[in-house]
């Protein structure tokens, strides 16, 4: 006899069921975001899984000689496709493709998934969702960019945040950019300098991971080794010296060439916008931050939860940014004939919950049915008509599917699925025109009530 093989069920790393609870919470997130960037003026789009592959391009992969290699690509006859790795490059595509049916200044929302080949774990996962607001059109950068600090503090403060739980970081992609041309760093370098600068925040990194990263390499604590950029030592002096740099004033003063001096006008033009808002408080300037990303190049921004968050194993962790974007005046302009520049942000939404949880921020009115549990198969018409009752009154509620279960199965099935209310009505209810009903949280011998059956939906409402 052949022993049968059996599967082992299980998922990929990176990816994770949802269900329940935290799905419930998930969706509640998300209706808050779309809820607030409707408020603000967006339309909704949503676009394929799926793009070509050259149509979107990689701006994920440090690794020159694989520039795919953070994406999920596959053949489609003669053409290459990738998963979406996120809501921005498609939106230069769809933008691109229908340019003339678009008002000039296109204010879109998306919230769908994406996918990272990337290294999983600690609130990051290879399929996430985002929920994305951007700005296309030829429009006062100063006025979009405050637009989305608002929209990122209104909605962070709406999901049940204060305002001490968060922080939105902002610079100017021109300034670091500015720097760099000065010190003659050339364009094969120029990327491997702006993600080193970009780690400077995380764990494990600090000015020494920087440094030996602009340096020639860095060795990490597994051994692994990643290539630097290597610049000579007065090339990262300058630099480690630029980021220790916190004032936009003293920057003016220090670092004079053209361009990151337009970067910093930029700067000083949008906190004038940002004042005449509510918000201004809620950001700050961190010239440490350059998007890893390389279809930035002017505004960036980066928001920072400001409270402990701790991984299943009860270890507290750097979540990261929970909301994070800027300035792109040349990702739609790959596009032959089209040159339009856009700017946004992009929360995301896995990682966000995650934080939110832990501070049970995020209130939900649990939908959980009434049970109408069967007692006698001669009465199943009446038990329909029990439920029919309870759902025209906006009243969840469902029938037990099978007839001849006693009632204790299904009153364990009610407290499997951790149910409020059981309907429990026999030949004494029918013949007397009432209805019983258990409240399955209440103290025992305490929880039944009889009454009549007008009254069902009043009943039913005060305990749920």
């Amino acid at each position: 006899m052949i022993k049968e093989n059996k599967l082992i069920p299980g998922l990929p790393s990176g990816f994770e069921d949802r269900w329940d609870k935290k799905l419930l919470l998930k969706k509640k997130l998300i209706e808050t975001i779309e809820k607030n960037f409707i408020k603000f003026g967006a339309e909704a789009l949503e676009t394929p899984s799926f793009e070509i592959s050259e149509n979107i391009g990689s701006f994920l992969a440090e690794d020159e000689a694989n520039p795919m290699s953070d994406v999920f690509s596959f053949k489609d006859g003669d053409k290459s496709i990738t998963l979406r790795y996120d809501l921005s490059s498609p939106l230069a595509r769809f933008v691109a493709q229908n340019n003339q049916e678009l008002p000039s200044i296109f204010k879109r929302y998306a919230i769908q998934n994406v996918f990272r080949n990337e290294k999983a774990g600690n609130g990051r996962y290879r399929e996430f969702t985002q929920a994305d607001f951007d700005i296309v059109g030829n429009v006062n950068p100063a006025q979009a960019n405050a637009e989305l600090c608002n929209l990122i503090s209104s909605t962070l403060l709406e999901c049940g945040l204060e305002n001490n739980q968060f922080i939105i970081n902002v610079s100017n992609r021109k300034i670091v950019q500015g720097l760099i041309d000065e010190l003659n760093i050339n364009e094969k370098k120029k990327l491997k300098v702006i993600r080193a600068i970009d780690k400077l925040d995380k764990p494990g990194f600090g000015i020494s991971g920087v440094e030996a990263l602009l340096k020639k390499e860095r060795k990490d604590k597994s051994g692994a080794i990643t290539e630097g950029a290597n610049l000579d030592d007065e090339q990262v002096k300058q630099i480690l010296d630029f980021l220790k740099i916190k004032d936009l004033e003293e920057l003016k003063n220090k670092i004079t060439n053209s361009l990151s001096q337009e970067g910093i006008k930029e700067l000083e033009d949008f906190f004038k916008i940002l004042s005449f808002g509510n918000y201004k408080n809620q950001v700050k300037t961190n010239f440490t931050i350059v998007r890893g990303l390389d279809y930035y190049d002017g505004f960036i921004v980066e928001t920072n939860l400001n409270f402990e968050v701790k991984n299943n194993k009860g270890k507290v962790i750097d979540l990261g940014s929970c909301c994070s974007g800027g300035q792109y005046n040349k990702l739609i302009s790959r596009f032959k004939g089209v040159d339009v520049p856009g700017t946004g942000i992009s929360f995301g939404v896995d990682r966000l919950l995650f934080g939110l949880i832990q501070l049970d921020k995020i209130k939900i009115k649990d939908q959980k049915p009434v049970l109408v549990c069967v007692m006698d198969e001669k009465y199943l018409k009446n038990y329909y008509e029990i439920v029919d009752l309870l759902r025209k009154n906006n009243i969840s509620a469902e029938i037990y599917l099978e007839s001849k279960k006693k009632l204790s199965k299904q009153l364990d099935y009610s407290n499997k699925k951790n149910l409020a209310v059981a309907v429990i009505c026999g030949e004494n209810e029918f013949d007397n025109n009432t209805v019983t009903i258990k409240n399955l949280k209440g103290a025992k011998g305490e929880n039944n009530k009889t009454f009549p059956k007008e009254n069902l939906i009043d009943e039913v409402k005060k305990l749920i």
